[in-house]
């Protein structure tokens, strides 16, 4: 684990959530959402956040699936698709981690947010963000345990 900014993905279709990562605190926060269209990231954005938060690592949520069936269905291509340019771009090294369940542990803080006051429901596409703050913790936590 690095001691430095990590830059954590939560990756969509149509958006990727964004989450930044401190080894030396161990916590997470959302940074929002890069947009996907027509299967393309806005990597312009990608590249304001590398250099705002100027990382040592990326993360990006791998969707393995519970299903041995299909192991590697079309949103795990799209990860490891992006993954790949992300490290690529960046010349960071990037780690892939077990996502299943964060996108349900983030609904279930933006619902803890909402009744806080603190999230409105026209935040909703934030739960990508949320989710992708999981990702990172769990990194961060030194554990890929989907539970």
């Amino acid at each position: 684990m690095s001691l430095g900014a990590v830059l954590g993905f939560d990756v969509g279709a149509k958006r990727i959530g964004v989450a930044v990562g401190n080894g030396i605190t161990g916590t997470a926060s959302e940074l929002g959402l890069i947009e996907v269209r027509d299967g393309i990231p806005d990597w312009a954005r990608f590249e304001k956040l590398l250099k705002e938060w100027a990382p040592v690592q990326l993360i990006v949520g791998d969707p393995l699936t519970f299903d041995d069936d299909d192991p590697d269905p079309p949103a795990r291509q799209r990860a490891r698709g992006f993954a790949r340019a992300a490290a690529k771009r960046s010349g960071l090294p990037v780690v892939m981690v077990d996502e299943r369940r964060s996108s349900k542990e983030a609904a279930r803080r933006f619902a803890d947010q909402r009744r806080a006051g603190i999230k409105r429901r026209s935040h909703a596409e934030e739960i990508d963000a949320l989710a992708a703050v999981v990702i990172v913790e769990r990194w961060l936590a030194g554990g890929n345990d989907p539970t």
